[in-house]
């Protein structure tokens, strides 16, 4: 009896491993990484995708905040983890940006991830403190001109959509000014609040509500024209620099070569969360558009933004040891 025991064991737990492997994605807890602090604009659109995809998907979805170098660390944590679908990756324009300006990056944008969706985009607002004497961009050119060393500069993270903007408007203003970088959105607008620096461009749903209570002012936003819930805010292009146009968007990535029936079940469901009320509840009012992609639509959006970037750094200099 013995002789067939083992055999038999061995035979069953293969069994069981083979079942288990089989059974449909997911069927244990999926972490979402953020690869900043919690607070900012990252981290809310990946919360409520997180929620949705709990409620569809019958297995819990978790925000995992991994802050540090800029995104780099976080990124780099999914770059490298198993390419099985549990470990996922919410991100920014950061993403692609950071090797463009970063000199040792570890990881490679294009064969280290699997693009599974874009998520969507918000405009971006360039916002002072109530103290800078500038109603608007064009007047902050003229008195910042003047007088940089009156004057401070700040964005939310190194390479992120926000911190290449500034230092776009930064160039075409001819602005001699130092950026400081902080590691997220909450820290920077803690400091723009308190006025230890006078002005950052931000992603509108978390500053918004700060420009709407009187604590913060809108000098301009990012888009191609005016917002419709800030008529009277002037877009870059109309404060003297012509053909200025960014949004900060978001995509859902994985680990590189993540297996396509994995990939396409993530796609389908992302739509429809992207595509649900809460979404439109959550984010929409803050400017948030959802847009939700695949793979063939996004990865060559991300070639055409990687070319956008490289033209934007190379112009303005920008090069972070």
């Amino acid at each position: 009896m013995k002789r067939w025991i083992g055999p038999l064991i061995a035979t069953v737990l293969a069994a069981s491993s083979a079942l288990a492997h089989a059974q449909p994605y997911p069927n244990r807890p999926v972490r979402i990484i953020v690869p900043y602090v919690a607070g900012g604009t990252v981290d809310l659109v990946a919360r409520v995708l997180a929620q949705k995809l709990t409620e569809q998907m019958g297995q819990p979805f978790v925000v995992d905040n991994r802050a540090g170098a800029s995104g780099v660390i976080g990124s780099d944590l999914v770059a490298k983890a198993p390419a099985d679908g549990y470990t996922l990756l919410v991100q920014s324009p950061t993403l692609i940006a950071n090797p463009l300006m970063v000199r040792k990056v570890p990881y490679d944008v294009v064969t280290d991830f699997t693009p599974v969706s874009f998520l969507g985009s918000v405009p971006m607002v360039v916002a002072a403190h109530p103290s800078v004497p500038a109603e608007n961009l064009k007047q902050f050119l003229q008195v910042a001109g003047a007088n940089p060393k009156g004057f401070s500069l700040g964005t939310s993270a190194i390479g992120s959509p926000m911190h290449v903007s500034l230092e776009a408007i930064k160039f075409g203003g001819k602005l001699e000014m130092p950026v400081v970088a902080y590691r997220g959105t909450a820290a920077a607008l803690n400091d723009l609040l308190g006025g230890q620096i006078s002005v950052i461009i931000d992603a509108l749903p978390s500053t918004y509500p700060h420009i709407a209570s009187g604590k913060l002012k809108a000098l301009a936003v990012t888009t191609s024209k005016r917002l419709p819930s800030m008529p009277n805010v002037p877009t870059v292009a109309e404060s003297g620099i012509p053909g200025f146009e960014m949004v900060t968007w978001y995509g859902l990535w994985a680990p590189g070569k993540l297996p396509d029936a994995i990939s396409k079940r993530l796609t389908e469901e992302t739509a429809k969360a992207m595509r649900s009320a809460l979404v439109s509840e959550r984010l929409g009012a803050q400017g948030f558009i959802a847009a939700p992609t695949g793979p063939a639509q996004f990865a060559p959006y991300i070639t055409k933004e990687i070319a956008t970037y490289a033209r934007i750094v190379r112009d303005a200099k920008i090069q972070i040891d």
